[in-house]
């Protein structure tokens, strides 16, 4: 058997190793557009803001090491231009040199990922404006951070806005958090959201919300964002993290079927349209395990697993992959700030009937040193079936919100888990 693997970083990657764990004489190649197939993403603002000082622990795997362990045909710089569904063929071509060849396959994984969203503002195109998604544009940036830096602008308050415009706070730069709507992190409720506004701007983090970028005019070595509340904000550098778009034109091209925002669609083996095609990761549409629906949640963790299941189901075992709901956590100063299945916001849209309640417990016992205390909401149906669940605070938020995520997923109600057996919050007693 022959697989071809378009894509590394999390859920290709993954695909591979399993792939010749549970099939020694496979033939296996893995097609990589950057020069690494296995790295830590969510490491990359870490890494800037010096909390992870060397760049080659952010190297979960190196080609050659991979190549050596897994005996896997590894081609960086390399991608994959069409695919030819009928005779199973797809046509590589080498970044480097340009040429390109012809590969045939039995089974395909598309692991082709996300990239951020085009954007349309006027002077984006200024050299010290960047985005950060791969290794390469770390180091892009970290270049110019070296050059002279001093004042940056991050735009857009989501998971990497934020953990970004905190490590180069704690770099030394100063910077402002520019976010278009009335909050952080859209996956959180409004309230939520806003303890960790309060937590930035106690760190020295300058937050700007309601508002967006409408140009970037040039000025001096660096540039004024014009804003479209009016105000003009010099900086020398601005990092652009305002949303992201499936990688799917490949899929596209191949005629598999798509969904309304653009994701392959999959069935529960991470088949596409073409039963002999699988597809993983940022790329896919999943099953929604709460309503039933189609969802789409790019997460490392998920598309890690999606991609051992997708080796999996290629070498007959039929492992189902049963959604996602997009448990997280996130960072933020002395906080941190957990979310699970739906929002407020989110039901409210779908026009879902819910009851929500707020709790703010203590994270150890309150006769044992060291607490912190929790804000915590939790939001349920009429019949008290688990829709989600939001915590923010200092200490045991991670511990909890996997609690609560674990009822979700397995549709309890918010009944049941008084009833839980868990063990007591507080350290250990002499």
């Amino acid at each position: 058997m022959k697989v071809i693997i378009i894509g590394g970083v999390a859920g290709g990657a993954s695909a591979a190793a399993r792939l010749r764990r549970l099939d020694e004489q496979a033939e296996i190649i893995l097609v990589e557009r950057g020069e690494s197939i296995s790295y830590a993403n969510c490491g990359l603002p870490y890494h800037l803001g010096n909390v992870i000082p060397d760049r080659n622990d952010l190297l979960v795997m190196t080609p050659e090491k991979f190549n050596a362990r897994f005996r896997v045909d590894v081609r960086t710089r390399c991608e994959a231009v069409s695919i030819d569904r009928v005779n199973k063929k797809i046509i590589l071509r080498d970044l480097v040199s340009g040429s390109e060849v012809s590969e045939t396959y039995d089974k395909l994984i598309l692991s082709t990922g996300s990239s951020p969203a085009p954007v349309s503002i006027p002077g984006a195109d200024h050299p010290g404006v960047f985005h950060l998604w791969t290794l390469a544009d770390m180091d892009k940036l970290e270049a110019h951070i070296r050059n002279g830096a001093e004042k940056v602008l991050v735009i857009g308050g989501g998971f990497v806005g934020l953990e970004l415009a905190e490590n180069l706070n704690e770099r030394k730069l100063e910077v402002t958090l520019i976010q278009r709507g009335r909050q952080l992190l859209p996956t959180l409720d409004y309230e939520m959201s806003s303890l960790l506004v309060t937590e930035l701007r106690r760190q020295g983090i300058r937050v700007e919300m309601d508002t967006e970028v409408t140009s970037f005019q040039p000025e001096g070595k660096g540039f004024s964002a014009i804003l479209s509340n009016g105000r003009e904000l010099p900086a020398d550098t601005a990092v652009l993290s305002i949303g992201v778009k499936p990688n799917s034109e490949l899929a596209k091209t191949a005629g598999l079927e798509l969904g309304t925002r653009g994701h392959i669609v999959t069935d529960q083996e991470l088949r596409t349209s073409d039963p002999d095609i699988y597809a993983v990761g940022d790329v896919i549409e999943v099953t929604d395990p709460i309503f039933g629906g189609r969802t789409a949640i790019a997460l490392a963790g998920p598309a890690n697993r999606q991609g051992r299941m997708a080796a999996d189901n290629i070498t007959g075992r039929h492992s189902q992959y049963q959604g996602t709901i997009g448990t997280s956590v996130i960072k933020v100063g002395r906080l941190t700030a957990g979310m699970t299945g739906y929002s407020e916001r989110r039901l409210a849209s779908m026009d879902v009937p819910y009851h929500k309640i707020y709790l703010h417990p203590n994270s150890n016992a309150s006769y044992y040193p060291g607490g912190a205390q929790l804000h915590m909401k939790v939001i349920f149906g009429h019949d008290g079936k688990l829709f989600g669940a939001q915590i923010v605070g200092a200490k045991g938020v991670d511990k909890r919100i996997d609690v609560i995520s674990s009822a979700v997923w397995n549709g309890k109600k918010i009944q049941e888990l008084a009833e839980l057996e868990l063990r007591m919050p507080q350290q250990r007693i002499r």
